[in-house]
């Protein structure tokens, strides 16, 4: 028997060689050949061939095809000269039916059965490794000597007649300080899986227990790993065992074929791209081309003047937008707060900035497919429920958006409104927006910018944000322009410095994300805008559909039109003046927001951040 040592260095055809002659003493290819690719290999009957490539195709990422082979075929000339698919894989398995019933070292035996079938070569990620190791990260199951670690996750791939199974993942140890490294190796190589499909926490894939793979061996983290996963071919596996065919082979998970194709043809993916983490609890990162953070980069300083000469610059945070955006691109369903009662003194005490920032947002979040409700206070409830049915009218909402109010009414009346029964395990929104919303200050009343208590006026909607800092899970943003609006306690400290009044009027309550704005409607334009960018770019949309499914940037001439324009936000402001709806600073009802003219300058402000 051979032992290990020397086989990274080996040519594939060497190793193949011995492989077939049964003289390793080996139990998975991972660290062999390097720099060449592995594959994946599947055998079915030829009548469910084109099926399967039909499956291949619509989930690319764990099911990169390099070949498919006639029926009968048993070599494969575009990825190895002299091989024989019946002998050179380390270990193969049979399936009957969907069952599992046995493991072999050989298929001659099965030569007859096989003059009517077809072999499926899937990419896989050992070709990688010797990419992640140039770039100076340590794969950690070569280092502990054993398989990679692979999982069945709860992420489905898309069905093709009777292939369905759900996406199969493998997970490699990084250190933190690498792994933008990690996903730029990886990320042009195609044809062995790509970039990861996530980041971190191991329960939002489904996943239970790290020490128990489905396939292959537990690989220890140390001290300051994260666990990222990419896509993997024993998705495959999975599918062939859901087809219940009558007989199919595939290899043995970590038994790859491994074929004389170099990793040298890279395939761009539309950028370099960059790792943000999003959440601590639980811990997740997300993925974004440089392009695409450049952008949303710009939009953030486009929306950071100071045009009330309020000294805003104080409070803003570079990154909090692309942060904020990130957040709610990967939220299945968004909860908007937004209403600063300042004008005490007349009917209604709202003011105009604010609902239309906080509509924006709707607009795309609604056009990207996700949930979206609005929470306000319980006596404009009226006033909100008609700025909404207008905004449908306009054509800024594609429909109503459920409005819901928020009371006090027990110490778990917060957990209660945002978690069914107020479970904690199960949130009704993953993420929380306040834009221009009365925020508590420290000794728990509401301010304006003239320090004149409001509290009388607002609902304790605080109380949201407070209890979504305890949910694993939810995350939030606030939105404002001058250090007294909810979510803005994550830069008190500036607002009581830098900003007038700022050592009363300064809200307590943080946010995870605050975006600072000239103007909190500008704010919400932003993040509009932001949130088509995102989900156009082909590096963030891949790792949003765990590389299963078909791309969904195509869409983005369907999201376009959600956008805001000049048109319909000039439709909503005068609609804002008819409800009696006033300009924040002034009190004015005249098509201005914060004694700022929307003419010449919000209007100027849109058409920029477009």
């Amino acid at each position: 028997m051979l032992l290990t040592g020397g086989l990274k260095s080996l040519l594939p055809h060497v190793l193949r060689r011995i492989i077939r002659c049964n003289r390793l003493s080996i139990s998975n290819t991972s660290g062999m050949a390097e720099g060449y690719k592995q594959a994946n290999v599947v055998i079915l009957h030829k009548s469910l061939a084109d099926d399967f490539e039909k499956f291949c195709h619509a989930n690319n990422g764990p099911l990169p095809l390099l070949y498919r082979s006639q029926p009968g075929d048993w070599k494969c000339p575009s990825l190895s000269s002299d091989s024989d698919i019946r002998t050179d894989c380390l270990q193969y398995r049979k399936y009957e039916h969907g069952a599992c019933t046995g493991s072999l070292k050989s298929l001659k035996e099965y030569s007859e059965q096989l003059k009517d079938m077809v072999t499926f070569y899937l990419g896989c990620s050992f070709s990688f490794e010797k990419a992640v190791q140039k770039a100076g990260i340590p794969i950690r199951n070569v280092e502990q000597k054993c398989n990679v670690s692979m999982y069945k996750t709860s992420v489905p791939c898309h069905s093709v007649s009777m292939f369905h199974c759900n996406l199969v993942v493998t997970m490699r140890p990084i250190p933190e300080s690498k792994l933008e490294a990690a996903v730029l190796a990886t990320s042009e190589l195609r044809e062995a899986h790509g970039a990861p499909i996530h980041i971190g926490d191991p329960g939002m894939l489904g996943i239970q227990d790290l020490s128990k793979p489905d396939y292959g061996d537990p690989v220890h983290l140390h001290p300051g790993d994260i666990p990222v996963f990419w896509a993997c071919g024993v998705t495959g596996v999975e599918a062939v065992i859901n087809c219940r065919a009558p007989l199919a082979f595939t290899h043995s998970p970590g038994c790859m074929f491994i074929t004389d194709l170099k990793n040298d043809n890279v395939r761009s993916l539309g950028g370099v791209p960059q790792v943000h983490c999003i959440s601590q609890d639980p811990l997740h990162f997300s993925v974004v081309s440089a392009e695409a953070a450049q952008k949303i980069k710009t939009l953030e300083t486009l929306i950071g003047i100071d045009p009330g000469g309020r000294g805003i610059m104080h409070l803003q945070r570079q990154g909090e937008l692309l942060g904020a955006c990130l957040a709610m691109s990967h939220a299945g369903s968004v909860l908007i707060t937004t209403g600063f009662p300042t004008h005490f003194a007349h009917e209604p005490p709202e003011e105009n900035d604010g609902p239309p920032g906080a509509l924006a947002i709707a607009a795309v979040l609604q056009a990207l497919e996700k949930e979206v409700a609005i929470v306000t206070d319980q006596r404009a409830m009226e006033l909100n429920k008609k700025i909404i049915e207008e905004a449908v009218q306009l054509g800024i909402l594609k429909k109503p958006i459920p409005l819901l109010s928020y009371q006090r009414e027990s110490a778990d009346s917060a957990l209660m409104f945002l978690c069914e029964n107020g479970n904690p395990g199960r949130p009704r929104f993953d993420h929380l927006i306040a834009i221009e919303r009365a925020g508590m200050a420290a000794d728990g009343n509401y301010y304006n910018a003239r320090k004149v208590n409001i509290k009388h006026l607002v609902d304790p909607i605080d109380e949201l944000f407070v209890a979504a800092q305890t949910i694993p899970g939810v995350t939030t943003t606030g939105v404002g322009d001058g250090g007294n609006e909810l979510g803005m306690g994550k830069v008190k400290d500036a607002v009581k410095k830098h900003i007038k009044n700022g050592d009363v009027i300064a809200c307590d309550v943080e946010a995870d994300f605050t975006v600072v704005a000239g103007v909190s409607n500008w704010g919400g334009y932003a993040i509009a805008c932001a949130l088509y960018v995102l989900n156009s770019c082909e590096t963030h949309d891949r790792y949003l559909r765990r590389a299963v499914g078909f791309p969904q940037t195509p869409k983005k001439r369907l999201w376009l039109p959600a956008l805001p324009s000049v048109t319909k936000e000039e439709k909503l402001l005068q609609t804002l003046v008819q409800l009696g709806v006033r300009s924040g600073k002034t009190a004015s009802l005249e098509m201005e927001v914060d004694g700022l003219p929307f003419y010449n300058t919000h209007s100027f402000m849109i058409e920029k951040l477009l």
